[in-house]
């Protein structure tokens, strides 16, 4: 663990200036425009309902886009994240844009020690986050920790299923890694990122886990949270098996032929009783 944490946190903490200054995440669109939402964000509005006035916190939050677009909607909004060069994009962004939200450098499963307990209105965790991170277990028990009684889980995240896909294959979906969480990490060497650049990187290991989607209810069933909604979406935001995806009219990414066949992402709606 302490290996893949810090191979993770060096490729983060790399990561961070090349995606805010990327046209993926147009973080010059949010000071352009005050009402400006990330497109993660957007896709979910009519699940995230009224959250004007609620005590959010938004665990991985990374630059901090998804954070703001938030705090837009009127919550009242913390990040955290284990990447200082990922806080200082967020801070600066809050800044530019003229946004109160409260930052906090620390692992998610120390949410709970560095964050007060049982304040929050909900708990938001965007997309791309869970596949960071060992044990699903501990999450949701963070994730518990941090709700008021009655308190909000939003997940919007990749489907398991389709992180289980090799995505060499350009002409099929073959299922070459693990669906269910394992000890071992799925190790990554690539010296690109998900965004376009034109800097290779040097911190190029990663280490990830997946998790099968009954692991994470189950997970948040153990602490005693009640799922409240469960979506499969045909969609996700970003182009996971280059050669078989089209973007579709909405700005996420499908299948190009017969979609029905798998699904790409999906968003889970829990609350703690």
């Amino acid at each position: 663990m302490a290996d893949s944490f810090t191979l993770n946190k060096a490729s983060w903490d790399e990561r961070a200036p090349l995606h805010a200054a990327s046209s993926g995440y147009d973080t010059a669109a949010f000071v352009r425009d005050p009402g400006y939402l990330s497109e993660v964000v957007r896709f979910d509005l009519p699940r995230l309902g009224d959250i004007a006035g609620l005590r959010g916190v938004h665990l991985q939050c990374h630059i901090g886009t998804d954070t703001l677009s938030l705090a837009r909607l009127g919550a009242e909004m913390s990040g955290l994240d284990f990447s200082s060069a990922s806080l200082a994009q967020a801070r600066d962004l809050a800044r530019r844009c003229g946004a109160s939200i409260g930052y906090v450098e620390a692992d998610v499963y120390d949410a709970t020690r560095v964050l007060p307990a049982a304040s929050f209105d909900f708990v938001y965790t965007g997309i791309g986050a869970l596949c960071w991170l060992p044990s699903i277990e501990r999450w949701a028990q963070n994730v518990a920790g941090l709700l008021k009684p009655g308190g909000r889980l939003f997940l919007r995240e990749g489907h398991p299923m389709l992180l289980a896909i090799n995505e060499d294959h350009q002409d099929q979906l073959v299922v070459e890694y693990p669906y269910f969480e394992r000890a071992e990490p799925t190790v990554w060497v690539n010296d690109q990122t998900y965004v376009q650049t034109q800097q290779a990187l040097r911190e190029t290991e990663t280490h990830e886990w997946n998790h099968g989607l009954g692991e994470i209810i189950t997970a948040l069933l153990g602490q005693g949270m009640q799922i409240t909604a469960l979506v499969e979406h045909d969609s996700l935001p970003w182009e996971a098996l280059p050669g078989q995806m089209t973007l579709g009219a909405g700005g996420e990414w499908q299948l190009s032929k017969d979609r029905w066949r798998m699904p790409l992402s999906y968003t889970l709606q829990a609350r703690k009783v």
